[in-house]
């Protein structure tokens, strides 16, 4: 039995020096603003943030369960002049901010599905943030 049966392809570290794509950098840097306290969660959070001119940038799910949430964050996204990111999952966004329960092999349990994130501050500068800056004025 080899050890990388059990590792899931979103717990593996990039290899530094190597381009990374932009879901990896994203993840990266809401793994960094989480650990700063730098998120904002769900819809109810996420819009006050965004109404405050407090959001630097907005990660919304195109699968939510509730699509008239991503209408309305896009909405005063686009009001409020904050970047919007959209992913396809609602699990892999909540486990990518938290959102779940981590077992003792590292992997996800529990997974909570995320509709809406928004990020207030990230402190110390992530190494993907270029590449989601870049991905943000490119759209």
């Amino acid at each position: 039995m080899s050890g990388e049966e059990g590792v899931p392809a979103e717990t593996v570290a990039p290899v530094l020096g190597e381009p990374m794509d932009i879901m990896t950098a994203l993840q990266l840097v809401l793994k960094k603003s989480l650990a700063h306290d730098g998120l904002a969660r769900g819809i109810h959070e996420g819009a006050k943030v965004i109404e405050k001119h407090a959001a630097q940038l907005c990660v919304v799910a195109e699968d939510s369960n509730q699509p008239d949430y991503v209408k309305l964050v896009r909405v005063l996204c686009a009001d409020n002049n904050v970047s919007l990111i959209a992913v396809p999952s609602a699990k892999t966004l909540g486990e990518w901010v938290g959102l779940c329960k981590i077992d003792f092999e590292g992997k996800a349990r529990k997974v909570i599905g995320c509709s809406c994130v928004d990020m207030k501050d990230y402190r110390e500068e992530p190494e993907g943030l270029n590449i989601v800056q870049e991905y943000v004025k490119s759209h």
